[in-house]
């Protein structure tokens, strides 16, 4: 399996797109990925959030907060998936400070070795955040067209857009596509860190 040994983040949030969430739970896994769901927790132990289409249960017991730099550095990718998942991740009592899960990607894009992806409505969670992606090619569900020009991002007409270490996607629909790319891009990072190493 030719990601064995990586590690994988997926943020969560309730209103899920569920065959995407669970799409990527087996596929990161066939390739020998391992595959965390992380969230905010509220202190608790863990969590049990509902999908928007069929109201299916999944539950997360890891956390994005409080992560070191160290363990940061552990995940080969961190998506930030589609549907109302940003929008929840978003929420801060307090209105003039970002949330933990805008600082916790913020942190993220400051790590050139882990792969940033986003997708479809993914692109809410940067609004809190707009000079990470200043620049950046990327694509995003229709809806959200203005808010990324409004990001001053690089818009691209096409279902998956790559962009060094940022990829995104058109739609939750478009979850297969996306996560094939991310898929190959870290297998063809693997392959060029064991040329460099074989130098």
């Amino acid at each position: 399996m030719k990601l064995s040994g990586k590690k994988i983040a997926v943020l969560m949030e309730s209103d899920f797109y569920e065959p995407e969430i669970l799409y990527y739970k087996s596929r990161f896994a066939e390739e020998g990925a391992e595959v965390h769901f992380l969230t905010k927790l509220w202190g608790q132990p863990g969590l049990t959030f509902k999908g928007h289409e069929n109201q299916m249960p999944f539950y997360v017991d890891k956390s994005f907060e409080d992560m070191s730099d160290e363990t940061l550095r552990e995940y080969a990718a961190v998506i930030v998936p589609s549907g109302i998942v940003s929008d929840r991740l978003r929420y801060t009592s307090d209105v003039t400070q970002p949330s933990s899960a805008v600082e916790f990607v913020r942190r993220a894009f400051a790590e050139p070795t882990v792969i940033k992806g986003i997708i479809c409505h993914g692109l809410w969670l940067m609004a809190w955040a707009p000079d990470l992606v200043k620049g950046r090619k990327l694509t995003t569900h229709n809806n959200l067209y203005a808010d990324a020009n409004n990001m001053g991002a690089v818009y691209v007409d096409a279902d998956v857009v790559e962009d060094g270490d940022l990829i995104t996607g058109r739609t939750g629909g478009h979850h297969a596509a996306f996560a094939r790319a991310i898929i190959e891009r870290l297998i063809n990072n693997l392959e060029a860190q064991n040329l460099e190493g074989s130098a």
